[in-house]
């Protein structure tokens, strides 16, 4: 009796100090969560569409230069299809289903159909050898035009990497999601599976061959490439990420291994970044998912990534002297201003705290101790946020609780779909931007408050109020981890 009495006193306390009363649906956010991928896409959509208010779209993308380029994601609230933030998206999703994809239940399904919009349009975008298609769209034409995505006649200009105009960061990261995927289908799908690594293969290959970013070479005209997912310094990380992804999806092919490390040297600064345009927090966390297993690296080998993830964690806590990031007065994790990345950096931290357990490993921080249940913690912290504790009492994520954003900066949900408004809506001057969303964007994360925690609902607030699939992606794994009784997560 007594020893089940100790036992129930450790349970609850360690749900006292994870703050982890019974407070949020994980199971609810995580089905909406990923119906929101359903929301973003483009093409011709399937019979069991379940977001029935969007409709085909974009049907003749690629056609114009005799390439068949349809299908895809939309990336935020626009029209345009920008591949390097959908490989990155697909990456992510593909990874959160690896690590998490027990605990998803039946969203497992409607998750690797999300990954398989992705990937079978970078297929697409990769047919032809040497040959990486970057961008569908031009992105100030479109950005100018606030039309849903049913309706656009802006200019569907396609935009290729080549060898004379190389990319290795966007073809990097579209191996990356096929390698990550080709896994993910393994056993499942195994013909698919062995196509996405051949093509992971071929494309990693032509943006090691041929170096350069697709940002170097299209930044004229200006707006019709770059602002737009136009990333600045190297592409030694996004060769780095394609190769390490790579290197588990072969069975540990050393190849890939080498390349990575070489890669990788000279990425000793921004440790605590991750995102569609920076990724060496997440090589690094990467490689803890394959220390020690069977035909992996030696401990000595993967030591100097490992120290690097520890750093980027000491970058994360806020009792860390280290720390590089900022908390707002409510507990939201900020990086440099920006919005899109909480998501991504938070997502991290359940995966490495899975490596901590394992290894049986706490960090240190300078003169402060960080166990793996405090990664946790923060996770949890920063996903309750997000779902509604926070001193708006609002949720971020469209249609979880009962207050959540309206006017979110995106075409299609601030519009009357086809069903309801079948004559076309012209580009310009349309009176709809200013009112509620007609259409429920089910699962959509917006960018969130400002740096005081205050959020306005506005529409012309893009960084607060557009949701980004890249978002989406790392959010699903995070509610995939906490969609389980705490012992199971502890």
């Amino acid at each position: 009796m007594r020893s089940i009495q100790s036992f129930l006193f450790v349970i609850l306390g360690l749900m006292a100090m994870l703050g982890t009363v019974a407070s949020h649906n994980y199971a609810d956010a995580l089905t909406k969560s990923i119906l929101f991928f359903e929301g973003q896409r483009s093409g011709k959509l399937p019979q069991d569409q379940r977001m029935t208010w969007r409709k085909d779209s974009a049907l003749n993308d690629g056609a114009d230069i005799g390439v068949d380029l349809t299908g895809g994601y939309y990336d935020a609230g626009d029209n345009v299809k920008f591949t390097f933030p959908m490989a990155f998206t697909a990456t992510v999703l593909a990874w959160s289903v690896l690590e998490f994809g027990d605990s998803m239940g039946p969203d497992q399904h409607h998750a690797l159909n999300a990954i398989r919009w992705a990937t079978d349009f970078l297929m697409k975008a990769t047919n032809k050898p040497d040959t990486v298609y970057f961008q569908v769209g031009h992105g100030q034409e479109d950005h100018n035009c606030w039309q849903r995505p049913e309706d656009m006649d802006t200019p569907r200009t396609v935009f290729a990497a080549t060898i004379e105009k190389p990319s290795s960061d966007v073809s990097a990261e579209i191996a990356a999601a096929l390698a990550a995927t080709s896994i993910v289908f393994k056993y499942s799908d195994q013909a698919y599976s062995a196509t996405l690594l051949s093509r992971a293969k071929k494309v990693f290959e032509f943006g090691h061959k041929h170096r350069g970013r697709y940002s170097e070479n299209y930044a004229k005209p200006p707006g019709a490439v770059c602002p737009f997912y136009c990333s600045g310094g190297i592409a030694e990380d996004d060769l780095a990420w394609g190769a390490m992804w790579l290197f588990k999806a072969t069975n540990y092919d050393h190849y890939y291994w080498n390349s990575a490390v070489n890669s990788s040297k000279i990425l000793n600064h921004n440790l605590h970044e991750f995102g569609w345009e920076g990724k060496n927090a997440g090589i690094n966390v990467l490689v803890s998912t394959i220390v020690n297993k069977d035909g992996g690296t030696n401990k000595s080998d993967t030591d100097p990534f490992i120290q690097n993830a520890d750093k980027f964690v000491c970058a994360l806590m806020p009792e860390s002297p280290t720390k590089v990031v900022y908390y707002t007065p409510g507990g939201l994790l900020k990086l440099q201003g920006v919005n899109f990345k909480h998501a991504s950096l938070t997502f991290l931290l359940v995966v490495y705290s899975r490596f901590l357990k394992e290894a049986n490993k706490e960090i240190h921080c300078g003169h402060v101790v960080v166990k793996r249940n405090r990664l946790i913690e923060i996770a949890k912290g920063y996903v309750d946020y997000m779902l509604g504790n926070n001193p708006m009492d609002m949720s971020y994520m469209v249609g979880y609780g009962k207050k959540f954003p309206h006017k979110i900066h995106h075409r299609g949900a601030s519009l009357p779909s086809m069903d309801k408004h079948p004559a076309k809506i012209p580009c310009a001057n349309n009176h709809f931007f200013h009112h509620s969303d007609l259409n429920e964007l089910t699962g959509a994360i917006v960018g969130g408050p400002f740096d005081n925690d205050s959020y306005v609902d506005d529409r012309n607030t893009v960084e607060r109020s557009e949701p980004t699939t890249y978002m989406n992606a790392p959010f699903v794994g995070l509610l995939a981890y906490f969609n389980r009784p705490p012992p199971a997560y502890i």
